[in-house]
C-alpha cells in the first residue's frame, strides 16, 4: 500500500476501536450439572466441590461450583458459529483486514478475571467492545496489526462476574514482502527459522526438567494423602497440602485421547506429528508425543511405551511409542 493508502485504512480500522462487538450474548443455557460434569471430565479435575453436593455443602464453598475458566464457556456461540456464523462487528473488522491483504489471524495471547464462583442456575451474559488496534508492527508471522477485545460478564442481576481480554493478530502472510523489510530500513536479515518452542522452568517445575534431562520422568506425589499429580505444582488438589515427593514413571501406558497437528507446520517438529493424552500406569496423565507410528493406526486405549530421549540440541523429552 502506498502512504495515502495506509493512512485511510488506519484511520477506517481504528474508527472500530470503542465499538460493541453485538448485543449482548445471553448463554444459551444457565449454569447446569451436566456442562460442569462434562468439562471436570475432560480436564481431569476431580475437585469434589464441582460434583459432589455433600462435600461441597460442608466447603468453604456452600454449594456446588462451576470451575472459574469455564466463565466464558457459558456465553460461547456453539457449534452453529462454524456453520453460518451472524455478522456481527468483529466479524465485520476482519473483513476489512482481509480486504487489504491482511488474511493471516493468530490468537496471541488471553487473561481472564474472576470476580465470583458461578453456581447452578446462575445466567451468564457477554458484553465485548473491540477495546484497541495497535500501530502496523513487523512480526515473525507477518506485517500486522494486533486487536485486543475486552468481555465483560455479567449475571441474571446484571452484576459484574468477570472480565476477559483477547488479543489476535491480524496480518499478512509472508513475513519477508517489500513492507517488512521497509519497515526494518531494509537492514535486517531474514530471521532463521525458530526451532522446537522450549517449554518454561520455574520454581514449581524446575525439578520435574532437570529429572527429564537425566532421563526420569517422574510423578509429583503427595506426602499426607498420595494423590499422584501431573503437572507439577505446589498443592494437591486433594486435600490441599504443600508437602510432596516423586516417584519415578515405568513409562507404559496406554493412549486416553490423542489428535494430529496439521496446520500451522513449526519448525523443528516431525512430521505427522501426534500428541496423545497418556495414561500412565501409575494413575496420572500427560501430554506428550506419539512416535514409531502413523495417524491411521493409533487408536483410544493403544499400549505405548514411553524413551526419554532428546529430540534437539537444547530438549530432552519423553515420546512414546506402541508397546
Amino acid at each position: 500500500m502506498t502512504p495515502e493508502e495506509t493512512r485511510d485504512f488506519e484511520a477506517k480500522i481504528h474508527a472500530y476501536v470503542g465499538r460493541e462487538v453485538s448485543a449482548p450474548k445471553k448463554g444459551k443455557d444457565d449454569v447446569n450439572l451436566a456442562m460442569i460434569r462434562h468439562w471436570t471430565e475432560v480436564t481431569g479435575d476431580e475437585n469434589p466441590v464441582y460434583h459432589d453436593p455433600g462435600f461441597a455443602a460442608k466447603s468453604s464453598k456452600g454449594g456446588i461450583i462451576a470451575p472459574p475458566t469455564m466463565l466464558q464457556i457459558w456465553s460461547m456461540e456453539g457449534y452453529s458459529m462454524c456453520q453460518e456464523p451472524e455478522m456481527d462487528v468483529q466479524r465485520e473488522l476482519h473483513k476489512v483486514f482481509d480486504a487489504h491483504g491482511f488474511v493471516g489471524v493468530l490468537g496471541t495471547n488471553t487473561s481472564t478475571d474472576f470476580y465470583r464462583d458461578l453456581r447452578p442456575g446462575d445466567q451468564v451474559t457477554a458484553h465485548t467492545v473491540i477495546d484497541n488496534i495497535s500501530e502496523r508492527k513487523a512480526t515473525g508471522r507477518g506485517v500486522g496489526y494486533f486487536i485486543e477485545t475486552v468481555t465483560k460478564f455479567t449475571d441474571q442481576t446484571g452484576a459484574d462476574i468477570g472480565r476477559q481480554v483477547f488479543r489476535v493478530l491480524k496480518f499478512m502472510p509472508n513475513a519477508e514482502t517489500a513492507e517488512a523489510k521497509a519497515s526494518t530500513g531494509g537492514a535486517a536479515e531474514k530471521p532463521a527459522l525458530p526451532t522446537r518452542i522450549q517449554a518454561p522452568r520455574g520454581h514449581d517445575n524446575a525439578w520435574w526438567w532437570d529429572a527429564i534431562d537425566q532421563g526420569k520422568l517422574m510423578i509429583q506425589r503427595c506426602k499426607s494423602c498420595g494423590a499422584l499429580r501431573h503437572p507439577p505444582r505446589p498443592m494437591c488438589g486433594q486435600c490441599n497440602s504443600t508437602e510432596w515427593d516423586s516417584i519415578e514413571s515405568s513409562l507404559e501406558g496406554e493412549v486416553y485421547s490423542f489428535t494430529e497437528l496439521h496446520y500451522p507446520k513449526f519448525p523443528g517438529y516431525p512430521y505427522p506429528l501426534l500428541c496423545a493424552v497418556v495414561q500412565l500406569r501409575e494413575g496420572t496423565r500427560l501430554i506428550a508425543n506419539l512416535a514409531g507410528c502413523e495417524p491411521e493406526q493409533v487408536f483410544i486405549g493403544m499400549k505405548v511405551k514411553g524413551k526419554v530421549e532428546r529430540v534437539d540440541d537444547k530438549t530432552v523429552l519423553p515420546n512414546f511409542y506402541p508397546a
